[in-house]
């Protein structure tokens, strides 16, 4: 038999040893940390069964209790199913109701739930020493729809104030920052993903900061911008201006809106006077065609009475005692080969040859 093999059957059975000595270690470890989980004590916590969302009565069938370490059971929770069904509740007995999506296998704690003689409603909802407040918002100002209850908002005023120069100018300030939505439009379901056109934006807020979104409702135009979820500090704000979108000062875009203003007056007037000596060649073009309408009858009128043959001439004889008798014959005159026209041309008056027409 070759050195090489017998070298290669021995590593294979050092490895095999080893091997089996780890995996026996692995075992009495775990061996050990079984035997050690076995003598952590044990609670019980009531979970959702079933999903939960804002408005679901309690029930048993909803519920179920789990063990739970004893050292890590939430504040809030319930021990048991009785518990978290009766506790607090008046004689008569009532229910309980969910305050937000519970997901399953999720603890039920007692913020999560109404209290004793509560109802399911936004009132409910808010905290101590907070209020509602609705905001109006269009398909637009509230986010297209995207803004759903739970969500964190920024509420933007947008205003336009008239200087002292009398301009006015418009800007964006940040009134409120990290505002939690309550309820949109009517639903105040956290559960709610798809997003729908909303007509108000129901928000949770100080008594000082209703105040300040009550009286920005009036004073100009207000926007929401969606938060990011994790985002929960607030961030310096500036104001911003005209000037921030353009680079120009007020008074810049307050002189080239004054230049405007002038070049449009100046248009104005330019095809004002353009109109009137459009209409001034107007007329002048109808009085020279009436005047070539009044040469036209005139010369026809000429016409006709050059072609008027003149009356007869009178011979009366002499008396009878006179002796010499003369013959008086008339001569019909030839009449002239041309005539004169005069024409108005504005003031000036001036004179044409015309041939006769025979």
């Amino acid at each position: 038999m070759r050195a090489n093999t017998v070298i290669m059957i021995v590593l294979a059975g050092v490895f095999g040893v080893l091997a089996v000595v780890l995996a026996n270690i692995w075992l009495a470890n775990q061996r050990s940390a079984m035997a050690r989980t076995d003598e952590v004590q044990r609670d019980t916590v009531v979970v959702a069964a079933v999903a939960l969302k804002f408005g679901d009565t309690l029930s048993a069938d909803k519920l179920r209790e789990v063990a739970w370490p004893a050292g890590a059971v939430p504040a809030g929770a319930f021990k048991t199913t009785e518990e978290l069904l009766t506790k607090d509740l008046p004689v008569g007995g009532g229910t309980k109701q969910a305050l937000q999506s519970i997901g399953v296998n999720e603890p039920v704690l007692a913020t999560k739930i109404t209290g004793p003689g509560q109802r399911a409603t936004l009132s409910a909802v808010l905290g101590e020493g907070m209020k509602a407040v609705s905001i109006r918002v269009n398909d637009v100002l509230g986010v297209a729809g995207f803004v759903f209850p739970g969500d964190r908002v920024d509420v933007l005023l947008t205003r336009t104030v008239r200087s002292a120069d009398g301009t006015d100018q418009s800007f964006v300030d940040v009134l409120l920052q990290g505002m939690k939505v309550l309820a949109v439009d009517q639903v105040a379901d956290e559960s709610k993903d798809s997003p729908t056109v909303v007509k108000s934006v129901t928000v949770e807020a100080s008594t000082k900061d209703a105040q300040k979104l009550t009286l920005a409702a009036g004073a100009g135009q207000l926007s929401l911008a969606l938060r990011q979820a994790a985002a929960s500090k607030g961030e310096v704000t500036e104001r911003v201006t005209l000037s921030d979108l353009t680079g120009e000062m007020p008074a810049d875009i307050a002189k080239k809106q004054a230049e405007l203003a002038r070049q449009a007056a100046a248009d104005a007037a330019a095809a004002a006077e353009r109109q009137s000596a459009e209409d001034a060649r107007k007329r002048a073009d109808e009085k020279i065609a009436g005047l070539a309408q009044a040469v036209d009858r005139v010369g026809t009128k000429l016409d006709q009475l050059s072609k008027v043959k003149p009356p007869a001439p009178i011979v009366v004889s002499a008396p009878a005692p006179e002796v010499t008798k003369e013959v008086v014959k008339y001569v019909q005159p030839e009449p002239p080969a041309r005539a004169t026209v005069g024409v108005y041309r504005g003031i000036t008056l001036e004179s044409y040859e015309v041939p006769r027409q025979k």
